[in-house]
């Protein structure tokens, strides 16, 4: 029960001073007990009223209880997102962050564990205790717009994306780092303080000289996130930059850092007490082998025969590039824009005859090269359809839902959409070179109107698909980290179907033997996703990337397809022995610098 007190003007003073009592808890602390109401509370109870209303006594007890926090320990935000649960993984994570590290911390799940929710759910715990209110968001364009709708509408967060020069001035700002970093944007955002930074991608800073770097480095910050699957890529000083970012000295200097932790570039020492100083500032959340439900992935390869103008010319391509092989003074890395020849006829006749344009412009009028690249040329005039694209049509009308087709050339993209749109079957394109604006409005087509979206690799990064569960690969990229980037658009969290993938490969080309390799030999398909990065980790670590190892297999062949096959097969090999090695959990030659952190987190566990 609740009782208005007397406005103070109207209480007597001397009878305040009767109802105050005075008590000495110390020389220097006197405690004052004011009395005054009990009298008024007597004389209420003595003529039983007035009472104020007990419908507002009741919404004063609920705002009470509501207020109330019964553990420190507990993330106070949880009460507040009534129609969205996170995981346990993302919660434990979360909590970690707040009442561990200070707010400041790498998020390095592996891939499709959530980072996202996890950062949602710092930044809201931090606002419902009062401690964060201005937020700035730095993220790959194709991003901006996703990260404004999950923190709207999972955390009912208000953020908005940065489109004019004014908006920086609001509380909760998500923005692409590389307008960010341009003035007069830089200025402005240098110019203000904020509660809290989120940088995604953060991989992308690993490299202390770059603008982005620089500029992370000179935000004003209290609390910061770092999201990234893969902290470290290539080099351990990719690590020391990042955490550096977020808490300079955690591991010292420079050089007091080599000689702690580094034997090489790649390989650690003294792993204990590098995990106790990274375990302060990251976590890394694992994937297991049952517990969170994942979709299955059904995979399909499709053989494809050229028509015979198209085999042709691939056959007539590869003779030009392995003749420009066998010249004297040709260096490996000369060659490899001609080994994308072969790929693009592969693809289609529209990617190739672009490249061999740009090429015949670039060699001097008196070069003996120049003929030899019209005949090519003349080659693809003789080319009257596309092998692939009219499988594809088959594909998609057998399919009759959503479907996304990836692809690594522009031309192919924009081949396909013509070829689409003269069947009267709608697509929309997504790629790089498009604006945030555009990307956005291409993504609401295909999720509303559209039938198909055609993506290019640099496209594809980031964008979360799980309203489509059919996927064709129209050409595959050599690295198997990008097929699985491509496969981790759809095949993710959220998914509610079993994932259908579809690689296109032309018998009798290259292409058939990518595919063997990556589905028949590393078994790139049925991986959990965050083995790969393992794996290639160690492959590519003495001997150059995977597509440069490819490309040199591919010209000392010399049209050999026995010998290609053996020393393909050999690398295939490899691949599955070191799949095998990282699945066990104790190998000869010890762990890949990601692997050996398994006290930065937790093993999710994942069931397919």
């Amino acid at each position: 029960m609740t009782f208005t007190m007397n406005d103070q003007a109207n209480v007597n003073p001397a009878s305040t001073e009767a109802n105050t009592v005075r008590r000495k808890l110390h020389p220097l602390v006197d405690l004052q007990c004011d009395r005054t109401w009990f009298d008024e509370l007597q004389n209420r109870v003595a003529k039983n009223g007035p009472w104020d209303d007990w419908t507002l006594y009741q919404l004063t007890m609920e705002a009470e209880q509501a207020k109330r926090v019964d553990s420190f320990e507990q993330l106070q935000c949880l009460r507040t997102l009534p129609s969205f649960e996170p995981m346990p993984h993302q919660v434990d994570t979360a909590r970690k962050v707040v009442h561990e590290m200070g707010g400041r911390a790498i998020l390095a799940d592996e891939v499709g564990l959530g980072k996202t929710i996890e950062a949602g759910l710092v930044i809201k715990e931090y606002m419902v205790r009062g401690l964060v209110r201005k937020a700035l968001i730095l993220v790959p364009a194709s991003l901006v717009l996703q990260w404004v709708r999950e923190l709207n509408s999972k955390f009912g967060i208000s953020a908005v994306a940065q489109k004019k020069e004014h908006t920086w001035q609001y509380d909760v700002v998500v923005a692409s780092i590389d307008t960010a970093k341009r003035d007069p944007h830089r200025e402005i955002i240098l110019g203000q303080d904020y509660d809290m930074i989120i940088i995604d991608e953060a991989h992308k800073l690993k490299n202390k000289k770059t603008t982005n770097y620089q500029f992370a480095l000179q935000l004003r910050k209290k609390y910061c996130l770092l999201l990234t699957a893969t902290p470290i890529q290539n080099d351990l000083d990719e690590l020391y930059n990042l955490i550096t970012l977020l808490k300079p000295g955690q591991l010292g200097g420079q050089s007091e850092f080599a000689a702690n932790f580094v034997v090489d570039k790649r390989l650690p020492k003294n792993e204990d007490q590098l995990q106790d100083a990274l375990s302060t500032v990251m976590i890394r959340n694992r994937r297991g082998d049952g517990g969170i439900s994942f979709t299955k992935r059904v995979v399909k390869n499709i053989p494809l025969e050229l028509s015979s103008e198209e085999k042709a010319l691939y056959d007539a391509v590869t003779a030009f590039v392995r003749d420009r092989y066998k010249e004297d003074g040709v260096d490996m890395m000369s060659m490899l824009p001609l080994v994308t020849l072969q790929r693009e006829v592969c693809s289609s006749r529209d990617a190739v005859f672009i490249t061999l344009v740009n090429l015949f412009k670039k060699t001097a009028e008196d070069s003996p090269i120049r003929p030899k690249i019209w005949e090519l040329v003349e080659f693809i005039k003789q080319i009257k359809a596309n092998t692939k694209a009219e499988k594809v049509m088959e594909l998609i009308q057998q399919i009759n839902d959503k479907v996304i087709i990836f692809t690594e050339y522009r031309a192919s993209q924009e081949y396909l959409l013509q070829f689409f749109r003269s069947h009267n079957i709608l697509a929309v394109p997504y790629r790089g070179g498009m604006n945030r604006g555009k990307k956005d409005w291409m993504m609401d087509l295909f999720r509303g109107r559209a039938q198909v979206l055609i993506a290019t690799e640099a496209g594809g990064e980031g964008i979360n698909l799980q309203f489509c569960h059919n996927m064709i690969n129209f050409d595959l990229p050599w690295n198997p980290m990008r097929v699985e980037q491509r496969i981790g658009r759809v095949h993710r969290l959220g998914q509610k179907e079993d994932v259908k993938i579809y690689n296109l490969c032309t018998l009798g080309t290259i292409e058939e033997h990518i595919v063997n390799l990556l589905h028949e030999k590393i078994n790139l398909f049925e991986l959990v996703i965050g083995e790969l990065d393992h794996i290639l980790e160690r492959f590519e670590s003495d001997a150059g990337s995977i597509e440069q190892q490819l490309a040199r297999m591919l010209l000392e062949s010399e049209g050999d397809a026995v010998h290609l096959e053996q020393r393909l097969s050999h690398l295939g090999s490899t691949l599955s022995k070191l799949r095998d090695e990282t699945e066990s959990p104790e190998t000869p030659q010890g762990p890949t610098i990601l692997s050996q952190m398994t006290a930065l987190g937790q093993k999710v566990e994942v069931r397919p």
